[in-house]
């Protein structure tokens, strides 16, 4: 049985992993005072996060069309594809999921959709696992992605709490965190969820805190650092990483600009990480 995977674009794959894996990403819908993008398109992430505290109308986001996505599978089972498990951001939090499964109805018993019920790269390393286990069969794949979603971390440290409210995503647990300009909420994306798990004022306190939590994960099978526009941050975050906890991290270590549609939500500045501890 020859399987394909699709996902969406706010699972920050990189390129090369697209590549190398051949993943179909169907990209989400960023809207700029007015007009729609591609997400990956029309605007770079760098760009985005220098231009985004300054935006007249505030950013918003939109799921692909149930057209979108029956194109994609169409190709794919047109084209040998036996069948395709399709991987999308956390249902509770986005209409993605929801648009995949209205298109994967056309294409009875040979589509699997699942809910990552995460974000960026906890939604990339379950792909990541489904590709890897696809020339296994599907139940292999299944099993891949089930294991990985089971040892998943995905945490953050925004910098302002701002764009999590303006988006209406906020649950009330956080609303509690505080609506002083000075809180930097720390959150986790769990279950479908994003948790309240604290706040700081500062910015290195908001770094220690992630280094606690990476910390807490023990031995990790994949590590990737998270940021929005805050590529300096990232780097010395890193840095910190391989000084103090070389040992339970993976050798390769992916270092990623968050994709401008999560990032209309989370704001800029704002520094994660998504890990998927080792078995």
């Amino acid at each position: 049985m020859k399987l394909s995977i699709v996902t969406d674009s706010t699972s920050d794959l990189p390129q090369y992993l697209i590549e190398q894996h051949e993943i179909e990403v169907v990209p989400t819908i960023l809207i700029l005072e007015g007009k729609e993008y591609a997400d990956g398109q029309g605007i770079s992430r760098e760009e985005f996060y220098a231009r985004l505290p300054d935006f007249k109308t505030a950013p918003s986001t939109a799921a692909p069309s149930i057209g979108e996505f029956s194109e994609r599978y169409e190709k794919l089972l047109s084209n040998g594809c036996d069948h395709i498990i399709s991987i999308h951001a956390a249902g509770a939090l986005t209409a993605i999921l929801n648009v995949a499964r209205q298109a994967a109805v056309g294409f009875p018993g040979r589509i699997t959709t699942i809910d990552s019920l995460s974000l960026s790269m906890g939604i990339g390393f379950q792909v990541l696992a489904a590709a890897e286990a696809a020339e296994n069969g599907l139940k292999a794949a299944l099993v891949a992605v089930e294991s990985a979603r089971s040892r998943l971390n995905v945490f953050a440290a925004l910098d302002t709490l701002d764009y999590l409210r303006r988006s209406g995503r906020v649950p009330a647990a956080v609303t509690m965190l505080g609506s002083a300009l000075s809180i930097k909420p720390l959150i986790e994306v769990a279950d479908s969820q994003i948790k309240a798990i604290g706040a700081v004022r500062t910015t290195r306190q908001a770094n220690e805190r992630m280094m606690s939590f990476l910390k807490s994960s023990g031995k990790l099978e994949r590590l990737a650092i998270l940021h929005t526009g805050a590529e300096a941050r990232a780097r010395e975050f890193l840095r910190q990483v391989m000084d103090e906890i070389s040992q339970s991290v993976p050798r390769e270590i992916m270092m990623l600009n968050v994709t401008t549609v999560i990032g209309t939500h989370a704001g800029p500045n704002g520094l994660g990480f998504a890990a998927v501890r080792s078995e």
